[in-house]
């Protein structure tokens, strides 16, 4: 197949559409179908045997790490040239809409994907009164494609609630060769501990520091157990304002890691916590459970998908405020059973490769060229 994907996220950003969509690409050249990516410019031409057009791009104010990169007749020519089978618009904004558009203007089937939960952002921004309008607008795009795929089992059912059609899984991956319990590491926790003596557990984050992850919520924990030192690894726009928010207590900010540094990191955590409500699947979850970390996550969107409360993780509830700490207690408070609970959690993981993700997709993709033909003739 000949596959042309808009993305408004791709490298050298750092996020878990970046990550899916790079783990996806190998399998699909593999495979033996030819890829051709539009993104945000700054992407290298080219990324595992995929062709990469940038488009220049302006950053979005709140959120600068994120840049909306507006179409133009270079884009049209490119695709032209290119001649796909199917556009695949992924997470449709600004570079999205212009794919769809560019889609359907020539009649090519349309894929498209949800996975970032934007209407639930706005709260963190002050702007929630805007949601009912984003959910028309995300309506509006994604009823344009033939099928609509979503990275969790409550995405898929909110999204179909909001009235959007075709919607569908595309499951989970994990790399469990590069996240793994063995590269845990006596240097790597000095590192997260930030130099200081390792004589508590190191509670972990690792993502992107930014409102709606909602990072605060950590230092009640951190208050309830004084023994306890949390890291903080990567950056972003919330940065400063956690600076403050965790001023007085043990927090390191690691900043990126990224390759068997991140793995290694994710393996040297005693617990992973991760506070964010607003999570599509929330793929670090998965990377931790790889890296036999424990981890604690929220009993929302898509984190229940991987996380049984109790089996191989800890689920708090974000509406009650001491939640998080009971749950990040019971996790740490019981060796033996944080012992099972890091086994069971690689177990999980191990469940899900991103070779069966990818062939997954594309037996989604053949569905939707397969069924091109019937509604034309419809």
């Amino acid at each position: 197949m000949r596959i042309a994907f808009f993305t408004e996220t791709f490298l050298p950003k750092v996020d878990g559409i970046v990550t899916r969509l790079t783990k996806t690409l190998p399998h699909l050249v593999e495979a033996g179908d030819e890829v051709l990516i539009f993104c945000p410019e700054g992407a290298p031409d080219s990324h595992a045997g995929a062709q990469v057009v940038g488009v220049p791009a302006m950053p979005l104010p709140l959120y600068p790490e994120l840049k909306l990169a507006l179409p133009r007749p270079a884009v049209s020519e490119a695709l032209e040239r290119f001649r796909p089978d199917l556009v695949h618009v992924v997470n449709p904004a600004v570079l999205g809409l212009g794919g769809i558009w560019l889609a359907k203007t020539r009649n090519l089937p349309l894929v498209a994907s949800y996975h970032t939960h934007l209407p639930k952002y706005l709260e963190h921004y002050g702007m929630g009164m805007l949601e009912p309008l984003l959910w028309e607008l995300l309506k509006a795009a994604h009823n344009q494609a033939e099928l609509n795929l979503c990275t969790s089992t409550a995405m898929v059912d909110e999204l179909a609630a909001k009235g959007i059609e075709h919607t569908a899984l595309w499951q989970r991956g994990v790399d469990t060769e590069l996240f793994r319990p063995e590269l845990a590491s006596p240097a790597m926790r000095e590192r997260l501990h930030g130099g200081h003596s390792d004589t508590g557990n190191l509670l972990l984050y690792i993502g992107r520091l930014s409102a709606e992850k909602q990072i605060e919520r950590i230092r009640p924990v951190l208050e309830a157990l004084p023994e306890a030192r949390l890291a903080l690894v990567g950056d972003g726009p919330h940065r400063q304002q956690l600076e403050r928010v965790f001023e007085g207590t043990a927090t390191t900010f690691v900043g990126y890691l990224s390759g068997d540094a991140l793995a290694s990191a994710y393996a040297s955590g005693d617990a992973f916590v991760f506070p964010s409500s607003t999570e599509t699947l929330g793929l670090v979850l998965l990377e931790a459970m790889a890296a036999g970390c424990p981890v604690v996550g929220a009993n929302r969107g898509g984190i229940p998908d991987i996380v049984t409360d109790g089996v191989n993780g800890r689920l708090y509830e974000p509406d009650q405020p001491s939640s998080l700490i009971t749950a990040v207690q019971r996790l740490l408070g019981d060796q033996a059973s944080r012992g099972q609970l890091r086994q069971s959690a690689r177990f999980e993981a191990e469940r899900w490769g991103w070779a069966g993700a990818t062939a997954q997709l594309r037996g989604y993709y053949r569905q939707v060229l397969e069924q091109r033909p019937l509604a034309l003739a419809a």
